[in-house]
């Protein structure tokens, strides 16, 4: 009978064999696609920068006048001008500088294109408007979320990230330096064939970027496929009860109450906190959802949110951001780890040169294929790689 420890070392070569397969194929047949996601999240770690120059050059620079003009009084008067052009009131996002108009969202629901209105929040004068989906950061946008594909696309893209994940996991499990760790960062440059150089520089890419494409991943498959339940499974896993969904309740013969009222009673609720965004609902049973940052907050747009019903202006739901539940705390973290805000510029520019990997790796790893496939045919001009080492 073989040794417990002899049963062992069979299986490991089995083991790495079929994680390097799995690591192989999947990056050659999803590499394309791992591109150009990779590449457009590149773009979009910095777009709100870009796109404020852009915005700038159209639109001229905002002066600051005084105080900004209520809530609910650009988000009526914007309403009252784009309702005759068919769109809907969606949401309004509040500038974070104060030389900066305010976004405001509007979308037609029947042919699902969307707007983008500026709007100065000092005068509430409109200064213009741009379909979203045909200016530059919404094709881009476009193609490292859906492939502007629309539905398909989106969950085209969501399996792009599980594979991501996948690939990462794997390429971990099969990085060199675990059984030598200078051997895992060692990059052979001199005198070294074209494969060799490809592996030295797939295997420390891959490695050094390895835990942030896994996070991107697995952030991007919850995402993009909500039928995947990962939200729930987290609640499930955290023993954390999962609240019903925010409802608001129509009243016969009652309208919703205005804007300025279900406002003021959201600022009610939480007095020390700035608001960032405000959502209106575009169905009866839609609650009137309020963003807020309170100041020990460091997302960009807070964690703070305020659900009420829109007949009564009851609280529904209240999210601190600042206390949140198990499984907030790790949902409240998809968006830093996602886009690499966690550490500010630093990490932003991190995230940049993880955004360029996916195509260093598929680049080196089809060089690699390439000179091991020419290899298997009879060329054996190539150096050869033993394959333990990938």
């Amino acid at each position: 009978m073989p040794s417990l420890q002899r049963l062992k070392s069979l299986k490991r070569p089995k083991l790495r064999s079929l994680f390097f397969q799995t690591h192989r194929w999947l990056g050659l047949t999803a590499g394309i696609l791992l591109c150009i996601a990779g590449l457009t999240g590149s773009i979009l770690v910095f777009w709100h920068e870009i796109d404020r120059l852009v915005i700038a050059q159209r639109l001229g620079h905002l002066i600051p006048t005084g105080e900004a003009l209520p809530i609910a009084t650009i988000a009526d008067t914007v309403k009252a001008t784009y309702a005759t052009k068919g769109l809907t009131l969606s949401s309004i996002n509040l500038s974070d500088h104060a030389n900066q108009p305010y976004s405001v969202w509007v979308h037609s629901p029947e042919e699902h294109y969307w707007w983008q209105v500026f709007v100065n929040p000092y005068t509430g004068q409109v200064m213009g408007d741009r379909e979203w989906e045909s200016s530059w950061v919404g094709i881009i946008y476009g193609l490292h979320y859906k492939l502007l594909a629309g539905e398909v696309g989106t969950l085209v893209m969501g399996i792009v990230a599980l594979l991501t994940l996948v690939l990462s996991i794997t390429g971990i499990v099969l990085w060199p330096g675990w059984r030598k760790l200078i051997a895992g960062f060692k990059i052979k440059w001199k005198q070294a064939h074209i494969k060799r150089t490809s592996f030295d520089l797939h295997k420390v890419a891959g490695i050094v970027t390895a835990i942030f494409l896994t996070f991107i991943g697995f952030t991007g498959f919850a995402w993009n496929v909500p039928q995947a339940k990962v939200t729930e499974a987290i609640h499930a896993v955290t023993l954390t009860p999962q609240p019903p969904d925010p409802i608001s309740k129509p009243i016969p013969g009652r309208q919703p109450l205005t804007y300025a009222d279900l406002i003021q009673r959201a600022d009610a609720v939480i007095s020390n906190a700035t608001t960032t965004y405000v959502s209106f609902p575009e169905k009866p049973e839609d609650p009137f959802r309020v963003g807020k940052r309170q100041a020990q907050e460091t997302d960009k747009w807070g964690n703070t949110r305020i659900y009420l019903d829109q007949f009564t202006g009851e609280v529904i739901r209240f999210q601190d951001g600042l206390k949140p539940t198990r499984a907030e705390a790790i949902t409240n973290q998809f968006g830093s780890v996602h886009f690499g805000t966690f550490w500010g510029i630093p990490s932003r520019i991190l995230y940049v040169l993880v955004g360029l990997t996916p195509s260093v790796l598929f680049i080196t790893g089809f060089i690699m294929w390439w000179y091991r496939k020419r290899k298997d045919t009879g060329d054996r001009t190539d150096e050869p790689i033993p394959i333990q080492s990938h």
